[in-house]
This record gives structure tokens, sequence and C-alpha cells, in this order.
């Protein structure tokens, strides 16, 4: 199949998923058939009085399915596309959002919320990544230059004391926060509610539209620091225009899912496999793609078992393999 064909499936794949989603989880008291049924009622202005068991039904599907299936899709949009982002400026499939200390900053930030009490959760794990990215800027800025080697570095660095930290907070705490702290940085979206939408969505949106206006820069990004001078633009005032609003959708998507492994690594990785490597194109189809596959990902991890997984830990689970079986039938990398 052609490359621009499969772009316009990656752009259509969310309506699907986003309806089958609403149909998946375990109630007795639905069937998808009533699902369906209820969606076809709002989407035709229906506004009748309804009995009882459509009342639980509207509840059951606008109250508890609908906010986690929308912070889902978000979630992993945004985690994807700043992972797109990140490669590209450091010209390195391998590298993700957390690379600057984004989820050890997010999950020190969360725990001490979570130790504290009187500390808001999504405000202390969002500022917290923010400073853990911030701090990496600023180490490896010299002479008013940053060169991509000193950011990742630093990015070690500061992740590395965040995690210390995170440890102390672990080793000091009670066995019974103790757990909460851990579920939490595993990633998860199970007490999705439309309080947590909207406290991301307007972030998440905001950052992503910034990356979609700057993806063409991108490309000259993965070209090298003298191609960008050479064309008159600032190297390092590029990458700081890049880094901010990449760290910004990665650190909303944190602070209300916890740490999410391999989704802004792997969702870019598999893109560029089936469109190629031009931002312009990679940058809408990972979102795209990215809340698609985070969606079904979640799909699974609450109907696989009798026990609802965290999300974080099956995307390693079921992700991992299934990246691996990619890269090997397509043997496709990174210049292709």
């Amino acid at each position: 199949m052609k490359r621009p064909a499969i772009r316009w499936i990656l752009y259509g794949l969310p309506v699907p998923v986003l309806v089958l989603s609403l149909l998946v989880g375990p109630s007795d008291v639905m069937s998808p058939g009533q699902a369906v049924l209820w969606m076809a009622r709002r989407l035709a202005g229906f506004s009748g009085q309804a009995d009882a068991k459509e009342a639980l039904v509207s509840a059951i599907l606008w109250n508890v399915r609908l906010p986690r299936v929308l912070l889902t899709f978000l979630v992993g949009g945004a985690l994807a596309a700043s992972g797109n982002s990140i490669q590209a400026l450091f010209r390195n499939p391998l590298v993700c959002p957390y690379l600057l200390g984004l989820s050890s900053g997010g999950a020190f930030g969360a725990a001490l919320a979570l130790t504290t009490s009187w500390i808001p959760l999504q405000p202390s794990a969002f500022l917290f990544g923010l400073l853990a990215v911030t701090s990496s800027y600023l180490l490896a800025r010299v002479r008013g230059r940053i060169a991509t080697v000193s950011l990742i570095l630093s990015g070690v660095i500061v992740s590395g004391i965040f995690t210390s930290l995170l440890t102390i907070l672990q080793f000091l705490t009670d066995p019974f926060k103790l757990q909460t702290i851990v579920h939490w940085t595993m990633g998860n979206l199970h007490n999705a509610t439309w309080e947590k939408v909207r406290s991301a969505a307007p972030l998440i949106l905001a950052s992503t539209a910034c990356l979609f206006l700057m993806r063409w820069r991108m490309n000259v990004l993965a070209l090298g620091d003298e191609e960008m001078r050479a064309v008159g633009l600032n190297p390092e005032r590029e990458k700081l225009l890049l880094i901010l609003p990449a760290t910004l959708a990665a650190s909303a998507s944190v602070a209300v899912a916890g740490v999410i492994g391999l989704a802004g690594l792997m969702v870019p990785h598999m893109v560029r496999m089936m469109i190629g490597p031009d931002n312009t194109h990679t940058l809408p189809a990972c979102f795209a793609f990215g809340g698609s596959f985070l969606l079904l990902v979640d799909n699974l991890s609450r109907t696989t078992a009798s026990f609802e997984l965290p999300v974080g830990v099956f995307t390693t689970l079921a992700g991992g393999p299934f990246f691996i079986f990619l890269l090997k039938r397509a043997g496709i990398g990174w210049e292709t």
C-alpha cells in the first residue's frame, strides 16, 4: 500500500477506535447494543424521558467510559507527538520524552503530593516534571549553546537525582501510601474523570498545536546545527522552542496518568516505518496513531484478566514484542 493511503488510514483510525472503546468494559447491566443505541440517540439529539435502565446506561457511558476514553486518547497522542519531536531534535529514534528527567521529576512530584496529602497531585507532578526538564536544559547550556550530548547527559543526571529523592520518599512513607505511589508510577487510567480531562486537555491540545506548527522545522533540526545556521536559523533557539511544547505535552500526560512507558518511544518509530521520516506527516500521524494505540492497549488491560492491569505495565508487555516483530519484519530504520 502506498504511503499517502496509509497516512489517511492513520488519520481516520481514531474514529472507529474511539467508538469501539466505548463498547468495551466490564458491566453486568449494559450490553454493547445498548451502548450503540445510546450513542445513536446522542448523535440524533434525542432528549426524551429516559427510564431507569437508560439512565443507568447513560451514567456508565457518560461519567465512566467517555472521560476515560478521551483522556486515554489525549495522553497517548501527546506522548507520541512529544516522542516524535524529541527524536527529531536528537536525531535518534531511541530517545523518548522521559529522556530529560520528565518521568522521574513527575514521579517525585506525585509522590510528594501523595505523601504530604496537602499538596495537589496533578499540579505537583506537572511542575516537578517541568522543573526536571528545565534543570536539564540549564545544565546543558554552556556559553549560550546547547550540545545534544550535553543535554542527554544532563537529563540522565537530573533523572538520577529525582529518582534518588523518590526512593527516599518511598523509604520514609508508610506502607499504605507507598502502595499508592508505586501504583501511580506504573501508569494508570482507571480513575479518569471529567475533571482530569478538563485539566489536561487544554495543555495537551495547545502544546500539540505548537508542535504541529513547527513540524517543518523538525526536518531542519534533524539535519544538524551547522545546516540550520546555513539556512539562517538559530539552533539553540529552535531547540528551546521545540523542547518547551514537547515537555508541556508529556508532563501534562504524566500528571494525569502516571508514567506510561514505551508509548513515546515506540509509536513514532512505528509511524516512520509505515509512512517515512518526514515530520510534516509523522507528527499528526503520531498523535492519531498514538491515541488509538493507547486506547487499544487500555481496552486489553481492562478485559484480558478478571483484574485490571496498570496500562503502563501493559504497554510494555503488549507493545514490546509487537515492536520487535515489526522491526524484524520490516527491516526499516531511521534513514528510510
